[in-house]
């Protein structure tokens, strides 16, 4: 039986993805040298895994020889709660207020690609969660799913940015999605709220001074320049989201009870991050995306706000 893009969208979207789209696996010339003209200039930090299989991120073939299209998902993980604004606490982007969320797409993800293998014996796959040599933001506009925000995250008509993506590639052929139109216009609200001027120009952000960056990849002290630029940011940040019309405007909950915050990980005592240890540490993050910036990042981070709050 022929799998449709019906038949695609009706069990994605019963097993909880949001939006769905499709397109033709074709070869990513343009956005392959975008790539290669933001690491020349070095805007990628120490995530030199940026740099690897720049070939496979330009053709989806090489992931999967017969690839013939690529199915975008996305998923709303907005919850409509606010920050304490205590400054004795650190904030915690919202994306890491729940489960690792790599772990809860997979899962969605197995049971898609293994129902569609139902009712179709020859459907072959290779899919990805935010990891792997794929260019998913890329493949999300292609799928008409939205458009690349000036700060760099898709925006979507229906759900702002609050969105976690997925990528399917596959052997089979759809009928391809339309992509949707750049509705940013000339609003400057995400470079004006950067604390950092992380976003260096429209569409373009260097790592080297994000706040999501330097909280949970950068493996290296915070620099002193950054002093008072953090707005109790401990892991990750939102700024340039939560300042988004798209989002003030049109920001749904989600309806994944996956997605809603565990008790006490929308902030963090700063005093209390520095008594953990790395068994407290382990256990209190056992699944949360905060495992990521170790404990030795989190105390960083922790001393510096504190050191910040303390001047």
């Amino acid at each position: 039986m022929k799998i449709t893009n019906e038949i695609v969208v009706h069990k994605a979207k019963a097993v909880g993805f949001d939006l769905v789209g499709f397109a033709k696996a074709d070869f990513l010339d343009v956005e392959a040298r975008h790539l290669e003209e933001w690491l020349n200039k070095g805007f990628q930090a120490s995530m030199t895994y940026m740099g690897k299989n720049k070939e496979k991120r330009k053709n989806v073939k090489l992931i999967l020889q017969n690839a013939k299209s690529v199915i975008s998902l996305a998923v709303n993980y907005y919850i409509d709660e606010k920050y304490s604004n205590d400054k004795n606490k650190g904030k915690i982007s919202r994306y890491a207020w729940s489960n690792d969320y790599h772990s809860i797409i997979w899962q969605m993800l197995g049971e898609l690609e293994k129902e569609l293998k139902l009712i179709e014996p020859n459907f072959e796959s290779i899919s990805y969660v935010d990891t792997g040599p794929v260019m998913d933001k890329v493949w999300a506009v292609k799928s008409g799913l939205g458009w690349i925000g000036k700060h760099t995250n898709v925006i979507s008509k229906e759900f702002g940015s609050w969105i976690f993506l997925a990528t399917i590639i596959t052997n089979q052929e759809f009928d391809y999605s339309k992509t949707v139109s750049d509705f940013c216009g000339n609003c400057r609200a995400c470079l004006d709220a950067c604390p950092t001027g992380a976003i260096v120009q429209e569409y373009v952000v260097d790592a080297n001074k994000c706040i999501s960056f330097l909280t949970i990849e950068n493996k290296n002290e915070i620099p002193n320049h950054f002093d008072g630029k953090f707005d109790n940011w401990l892991f990750g940040c939102d700024i340039c989201q939560e300042v988004c019309p798209w989002n003030i405007k049109f920001s749904n909950q989600t309806s994944l009870k996956n997605f809603f915050p565990l008790n006490g990980f929308k902030e963090l005592e700063l005093k209390e991050v520095l008594q953990l240890n790395e068994d407290s540490f382990n256990i209190k993050f056992r699944q949360l995306p905060i495992k990521r910036a170790k404990l030795k990042g989190l105390k960083r981070n922790a001393k510096f706000l504190l050191r910040n709050f303390y001047k």
